[in-house]
């Protein structure tokens, strides 16, 4: 499958997720065998915010994460390109703000933000440093932001049942169930996410330390956490 590039890789990405909304989180819970909700309350947990706190959900999608935010006693901010995606999400009356943006061009104050978490949505973005350095301005001063997205195993024996799965039974579920073309760009989007070295760069350029890298479900799935860090971004 040719993965998309530039600005068309935005387009696809906002029609795409317009198109699955409607069954998105229906989606989600047999893709992650139940999985995802414990990932997300991990990724809140990371921040360690205090209640009362302003937490930014980036590429909030349905809301999973602005209720994990919620349960903490902290205020959620949720921004996503995906008008469909947005509407899900007032459906489900989940608690916080919404906010239709782009995660590279945020219409948030320069350090207004105590965390911010983002759910397997890295990968979808055209710039993966644009958005960083945008995440890193509006979040304040030692703060943390922790990003939940895809992997792959190291062992061979996990890595070939891995790619059966997401590559073969994903896409056939999806194409039941929801639209079969996204669920086949889904698990090749993980062609998107650079190694691990220099996804810890972009990091470091992006003005956080140095970010911990956390793997789930047999590395699957990865929990990355980084602190802002006290130079300009």
């Amino acid at each position: 499958m040719t993965l998309p590039q530039g600005t068309e890789k935005r387009r696809v990405v906002e029609e795409m997720f317009d198109r699955i909304a409607p069954r998105y989180d229906v989606m989600n819970g047999l893709i992650s065998l139940g999985t995802h909700r414990r990932w997300k309350r991990l990724a809140v947990d990371a921040l360690g915010v205090a209640p009362g706190s302003c937490v930014l959900d980036l590429a909030c999608g349905t809301g999973d994460l602005l209720e994990e935010i919620d349960r903490v006693g902290a205020y959620g901010v949720g921004v996503d390109v995906s008008a469909g995606m947005l509407t899900a999400a007032r459906r489900r009356g989940v608690p916080g703000m919404l906010v239709r943006a782009s995660g590279d061009a945020m219409p948030l104050p320069t350090a207004s933000v105590d965390g911010v978490v983002c759910g397997f949505a890295l990968r979808n973005f055209v710039a993966i440093d644009d958005v960083l350095h945008e995440v890193a301005r509006v979040l304040r001063q030692g703060a943390r932001a922790a990003f939940l997205e895809v992997d792959r195993p190291t062992t061979p024996l996990l890595t070939g049942a891995h790619r059966l799965y997401f590559e073969r039974v994903v896409p056939l579920v999806g194409g039941l169930l929801s639209d079969r073309s996204a669920y086949r760009y889904l698990p090749n989007s993980a062609a998107y996410l650079p190694d691990e070295d220099t996804l810890s760069a972009l990091f470091v350029d992006a003005g956080f330390e140095p970010p911990e890298k956390r793997r789930l479900m047999m590395g699957a799935a990865q929990l990355v956490v980084s602190r802002r860090g006290g130079r300009p971004c």
